[in-house]
Parts: C-alpha cells; sequence; structure tokens
C-alpha cells in the first residue's frame, strides 16, 4: 500500500497502461464515478479525495499494480507488475 505517495495523474494512467485497462474499467473496479477518474487523469482535478485515492489504489493493486514509493529507486515514484510467484 502507498503511505507516503500521493497519486498522480502520470501514476494513475501508467498503472492503467501496465495491466491495460481503461478509465472507465478502474472507475468500475474502484466503484468511483468514470468522471471522477476522467477528470484527475485529464487533470481538472488535481488530487483525489482520500477515500476515491484509497479506492483506485486498492483496485489497481487488486490487479496486479505495484507502487513505487518515493525513496524505493533512485528513479522515482511510479509503478511495477507485481511478481508471480512460481
Amino acid at each position: 500500500m502507498m503511505n507516503n505517495m500521493i497519486l498522480t495523474k502520470e501514476i494513475s494512467k501508467a498503472a492503467r497502461a501496465l495491466i491495460g485497462i481503461t478509465a472507465k474499467d478502474l472507475a468500475q473496479l474502484a466503484d468511483v464515478p468514470f468522471d471522477t477518474v476522467r477528470s484527475f487523469e485529464s487533470g481538472r482535478t488535481k488530487a483525489l479525495s482520500a477515500a476515491n485515492q484509497d479506492a483506485v489504489q486498492k483496485a489497481l493493486q487488486a490487479a496486479g499494480v505495484q507502487f513505487i514509493e518515493p525513496g524505493d529507486d533512485p528513479a522515482g515514484p511510479g509503478v511495477a507488475l507485481k511478481r508471480i510467484s512460481d
């Protein structure tokens, strides 16, 4: 879980691209309004509410996204696919 990171529109879009889902898919998985995701990712809304951010993060994590926190990687925060155990 991301504790120190604020979800950005860039990280949200990258996470969706990584797992191949649309903004509409993400809204459904997170049980948040599609316009909320669309407004956030387009930059019309600067930040999600705490509840919506938590819902979006949990939905992405459940779909296989691993969040890279600030300080965990020299390149900075981002996303990666979770490792699949053999």
